[in-house]
């Protein structure tokens, strides 16, 4: 039997009369019609009756998506203040209807749209609130690895010899290559960039100063820390993520270890004592960079290369990098192990957290590098 609707009044009421099948095939032209009828009533537009009368003597069968439509009407009538009278419906036909009334919204979905302003203002105020609570996870986090730190530094007999030994392979040895390449590469640029500027007033001797405290007091140091960050920092995060995704933290918890003594603090001595050492490569990779385009490019002997670059700078500009390493392998390892530890059991988190690893830490190694700068210039150093 196909569905209809009829209306007609009784006197001050307005009756609704639904009759045939209101099931799923037959709710799309159904809901047209009730549209053309409950608009103008809850708009008023037609100078609306005070009550309405649903009788539902000839209605068929009814299925969930007619027990919709039947829910919604009454909701929204309700809503503009217009009582709604439900009669002559059976058991199950009551029993369905209010079983999706609960869950049918009043508003028209037009009507829910946001602007995308509102919409734009409410995702960066939601991603400032997650900022900041991730912010206040991870300084909590900084300060239990700090305590673990201290705790083990007069316990020997806690230090994970092989673990440590085995990071600072995967971590110093076996990034060698990527930085001597990349600082030898930087050398050669700063160097050929400053002497095709310096050459046109004739101080292209000078090109040796700018190559040697660029190199020793800020981008030797920072490429190299960017560098990890985005080859250990983010082998960190996925290594100790899919450990979580595997439930073997859990597993160490229910042993009685604790993580952070078993994969945190191995990972973080490792790296605090690999990045100095690098640094230390990545410096003399790059000056040798520069030297052959002093020498070769600039005419400009090795020897006068050597006496200007003892001359423009001095122990401090080492001691500055040297200074920074460690602080720049504290917050990788950091991060790093930190994300690992906010994953959530499922592979796609493992990206996520990976990701967010390498971008939050070359963030807070660029700002903690602007930090020292500035602490550095008001020292006098």
């Amino acid at each position: 039997m196909s569905a209809s609707l009829k209306v007609f009044s009784q006197g001050n009421v307005r009756v609704i009369l639904p009759a045939g099948d209101w099931n799923l095939s037959a709710v799309a032209a159904i809901d047209r019609e009730l549209r053309n009828l409950v608009d103008p009533l809850v708009k008023g537009g037609n100078g609306a009756t005070g009550q309405v009368r649903m009788a539902m003597e000839s209605l068929g069968r009814l299925d969930t998506a007619g027990a919709w439509l039947i829910a919604r009407t009454i909701k929204e009538l309700e809503a503009a203040n217009i009582p709604v009278e439900l009669i002559d419906a059976d058991d199950e036909q009551k029993a369905l209807i209010d079983l999706v009334r609960n869950g049918v919204a009043c508003e028209p979905s037009r009507d829910r749209e946001v602007h995308a302003i509102k919409r734009g203002i409410e995702h960066l105020g939601q991603a400032t609130v997650r900022a900041i609570q991730e912010g206040y996870t991870l300084i909590a986090f900084f300060g239990a690895v700090v305590w673990t730190l201290f705790v083990n530094f007069f316990k020997p007999s806690t230090w994970r010899i092989t673990a440590i030994f085995h990071h600072l392979e995967h971590t110093g040895v076996n990034a060698i290559p990527i930085v001597t390449l990349m600082s030898f590469l930087i050398g050669i640029v700063l160097a050929y960039q400053g002497s095709s500027q310096l050459t046109q007033f004739g101080a292209e001797i000078f090109t040796v100063n700018l190559l040697a405290v660029s190199v020793l007091r800020e981008l030797g140091i920072l490429m190299t820390a960017i560098v990890v960050a985005g080859r250990s920092g983010s082998a960190f995060a996925a290594q100790i993520g899919m450990m979580k995704v595997n439930q073997e933290i859990d597993a160490m918890r229910v042993i009685g270890l604790d993580p952070l003594d078993v994969l945190v603090m191995p990972r973080l001595i490792a790296l605090m004592i690999a990045l100095p050492l690098l640094f230390f490569l990545a410096i003399v990779s790059a000056l040798v960079g520069g030297a052959l385009v002093v020498v070769f490019g600039l005419d400009i002997p090795m020897v006068q290369f050597i006496r200007q670059l003892q001359s423009a700078v001095g122990a401090e500009a080492l001691f500055v990098g040297l200074v920074k390493a460690p602080v720049f392998a504290f917050l990788i390892a950091l991060v790093g192990c930190f994300e690992g530890l906010q994953v959530e059991n499922n592979a796609d988190s493992v990206g996520v957290q990976t990701t967010k690893a390498v971008v939050v830490t070359i963030f807070l190694v660029i700002v903690v590098d602007a930090i020292f700068s500035i602490l550095f210039s008001v020292l006098g150093i």
